[in-house]
């Protein structure tokens, strides 16, 4: 098994390259660099919090400079990529279909026992999809008998076109306003797409490449989590022998004591070289789902506050993580006032370090573009913990 021991700049390289951050525009500009993006990560997290643009478009803003969101409709519009779940609900290169087989099978295979009258509910939607053509949740009358409790607590029609959803009787595509529309497989999935279920096998090291790919450096619990949705996956024992094959290096890292770590064979003598460029990013960007990792490899201490009680915030509801070059040197707590066309960042709290010059006018011309990004034209910000640090952005604004 090869073996490898990195120091922690050169793992944040590796790292950094992996999730499209090390250079700007890595995948190239247009809409083609979307589907580039999109099938080296293997999906794009999809998340419905609004207070900026959305997580979808923002990961992908971040690597592709002259993005337009319509750019990713048009790719799932043409068959190219579909939704489904890996680990989390996400956008997925089409040629991926058949792997989402395997957690179709485990959603449905699973979940609780149903009564005659779900079961009666679930055939009737599916029914009237196939009949009617693709429909939203809209479209099915309000079937509840008692008033809503909270967000999760769905209407029947809704709940049975989830499990059809997730079960893959039918698929889902979004409209333009992000609105969901139910549909039957045969009218998304492009004739020749391979449609054959993967052995337990294939699955599981689809996964560990796909995750390895995306996130350049990771433990067997990072990768697991990819498949977490799949009961009694193999992916730790795949891991072992593609380990055993020479498929994938263990790697150490100076300093730190973590369990084993992998990554692909071409990073062994890679050069890889850091713009220094300035990313504001997503909570749910791949760089950032996991909080130990963003400890371990970047010393960054890193959580989105919105699942936080207010009371319990230390820095904002929707804080935004600032990456220069290989370091997280602020979080930003914005949101998008789309009426009056303003970003309102509420906090900009930078990290204990040293920011010269340049890298703060990189850090107000990547705020700029932030603006611009969120359909607006002006920015307020209202405090920060390093008033030399705020004027030199506001100057440079």
């Amino acid at each position: 098994m090869p073996h490898i021991t990195l120091s922690i700049p050169q793992a944040r390289k590796i790292i950094l390259h992996a999730a499209g951050l090390a250079q700007p525009a890595p995948f190239g500009t247009g809409p083609e660099a979307v589907y580039k993006l999109i099938d080296h990560l293997g999906y794009i997290q999809i998340d419905t919090n609004y207070v900026v643009e959305r997580a979808h478009h923002h990961s992908i803003a971040a690597r592709v400079p002259d993005y337009e969101p319509d750019w990713l409709y048009d790719l799932q519009e043409d068959g190219r990529i579909f939704e489904f779940f890996m680990s989390d609900s996400g956008f997925m290169p089409m040629h991926d279909f058949r792997f989402s087989l395997v957690v179709k099978d485990s959603f449905g295979t699973n979940r609780k026992p149903q009564s005659r009258a779900e079961i009666n509910l679930m055939e009737q939607v599916l029914d009237r999809v196939g009949r009617e053509g693709p429909l939203m949740v809209t479209d099915f009358d309000n079937d509840r008998q008692e008033a809503s409790s909270g967000w999760w607590d769905w209407r029947p029609s809704k709940v049975a076109l989830e499990r059809l959803y997730l079960d893959g009787r039918l698929m889902t595509t979004r409209r333009r306003d992000f609105k969901k529309l139910y549909d039957i497989p045969l009218n998304l999935i492009p004739d020749g797409t391979d449609t054959t279920m993967p052995t337990p096998q294939e699955y599981a090291r689809h996964v560990i490449i796909k995750t390895l790919t995306a996130l350049g450096i990771a433990s067997a619990k990072e990768m697991a989590w990819r498949a977490r949705h799949v009961k009694n996956n193999l992916v730790k024992k795949e891991l072992e022998k593609m380990a055993a094959e020479g498929l994938i290096c263990s790697v150490t890292i100076d300093g730190l004591k973590t369990a084993p770590h992998f990554m692909l064979p071409a990073y062994q003598n890679k050069e890889i070289q850091l713009s220094g460029d300035v990313y504001i990013l997503s909570p749910f960007d791949v760089l950032n789902v996991f909080r130990h990792r963003l400890k371990l490899f970047f010393d960054f201490d890193y959580q989105v506050e919105c699942f936080v009680p207010a009371p319990k915030r230390k820095y904002g509801y929707f804080s935004l993580p600032v990456l220069i070059g290989d370091t997280f040197v602020a979080r930003m707590d914005a949101k998008a006032d789309r009426k009056k066309k303003i970003l309102i960042v509420h906090n900009l709290h930078f990290e204990d370090l040293a920011l010269d010059e340049t890298q703060l006018h990189k850090l107000a011309d990547a705020l700029k573009r932030f603006v611009g990004f969120n359909q607006c034209r002006d920015v307020v910000i209202g405090k920060s913990n390093h008033e030399g640090y705020l004027r030199g952005i506001v100057g440079a604004l």
